[in-house]
């Protein structure tokens, strides 16, 4: 059996690929992905733009749009949600067989509107009516603005894939959102709990390229010796913060009706420090009833020689005296989370606007 596939049989985690692209569709790619143990798939603007920039898989469909002489913005979403379909389409199977535990595949909202709760509303509530498959997670991100949104949208019984969470703080309101929207969306008549599927996805690399850095600045032998461990201890304690709020009367009464844990998935997870080995962001936190999404060199470098141990809840003391020790050290631990929120926001929206950008000026071509 594949590691990967032992990661979900043995150790109740649920490798999902971090990338999509029309080929991987028309390929078969996909598909034998499914084969070899992903078990879900999730998207963003920078994927996005990486695969219709970077192919001519999109130049005939595109094409087509082009002379329907429509707004940018619509094709744009008409190419996304073509790819969107295909892979809804490969997963299907594997969702309907995991009862509704895996086979999600995800789509962002508009970047721009990361802090406008009334927009992401509105986008969310469009994005899941025009697709309106089960296995659809629409993602938002986890700022201020977009928790309120994610309440609603849990209350209206929507299925949703939180990102860009940068803090322990912020993951616990994430959390009482879902439960909250649990809670709401029960009191609806005919309510089915059941079909409600969410994430909460913690972006893990990042974490430490950040705190790294300022470690790096500070450059005291304490400090250094902290180096490569601030991500992997602040996923363990949001893992025993999971723990601790799914469990007790208010959570068990909505599992009474069917409700299904908020998974932790665990995001940017290919190292950007080669001083680190390649899986480290997988190995160190195996467990169960989390996700991690995999880019495809993380995906083979895990299938090679991935260490299969259950790792996120070891350990606990070690996790939290890093954690400590890097506030300790003198890193502000708020301001990381502030930084990275801010930088993941931006990145996402420079990614849809350059390909917005493009689009238009490939269409410009084409009409002349």
């Amino acid at each position: 059996m594949d590691r990967l596939a032992h990661l979900y049989h043995e150790f109740g985690q649920s490798p999902w690929l971090d990338n999509l692209k029309r080929g991987y569709i028309t390929s078969g790619q996909l598909h034998r992905l499914v084969d070899k143990g992903i078990r879900g798939l999730t998207s963003n603007p920078t994927i996005f733009q990486k695969a219709i920039q970077g192919s001519p898989d999109y130049d005939e469909q595109f094409r087509s749009l082009v002379a329907a002489d429509r707004p940018i913005i619509d094709d744009y979403w008409s190419i996304v949600l073509a790819d969107i379909h295909g892979a809804l389409d490969i997963f299907a199977d594997l969702y309907h067989d995991s009862h509704g535990g895996d086979g999600f595949v995800s789509v962002e909202v508009d970047p721009g509107l990361a802090h406008d709760t009334a927009g992401t509303e509105h986008a969310a509530r469009d994005l899941h009516e025009q697709i309106h498959r089960p296995n659809l997670l629409v993602k938002i991100p986890a700022t201020e603005e977009g928790v309120g949104a994610i309440q609603t949208m849990i209350s209206e019984g929507r299925s949703i894939n939180v990102t860009l969470i940068f803090s322990l703080d912020r993951y616990e309101s994430v959390m009482e959102a879902y439960i909250r929207g649990l809670e709401l969306y029960a009191q609806r008549p005919r309510a089915n709990l059941s079909a409600v599927a969410s994430v909460a996805s913690f972006f893990i690399s990042r974490v430490d390229t950040e705190i790294d850095h300022r470690l790096d600045a500070i450059g005291s032998p304490e400090a250094l010796e902290l180096r490569g461990k601030g991500a992997v201890a602040q996923g363990k304690l949001a893992y025993q913060l999971f723990q601790k709020t799914f469990s007790g009367h208010r959570w068990e009464a909505l599992a009474a009706k069917g409700a299904a844990v908020q998974r932790p998935l665990w995001a940017s997870t290919s190292t950007k420090n080669p001083a680190y080995r390649d899986t480290l962001y997988v190995d160190e936190l195996i467990g169960p009833d989390t996700v991690n999404t995999l880019p495809d060199a993380t995906i083979e470098a895990f299938a090679d020689h991935g260490q299969l141990a259950r790792r996120v809840d070891a350990d606990l003391d070690e996790a939290t005296a890093t954690w400590s020790g890097l506030t300790d050290a003198g890193i502000d631990l708020d301001d990381v989370a502030d930084k990275l929120e801010r930088e993941g926001v931006a990145s996402f929206q420079k990614s849809f606007d350059e390909l917005l950008g493009a689009l238009e000026t490939k269409a410009t071509e084409l009409r002349a």
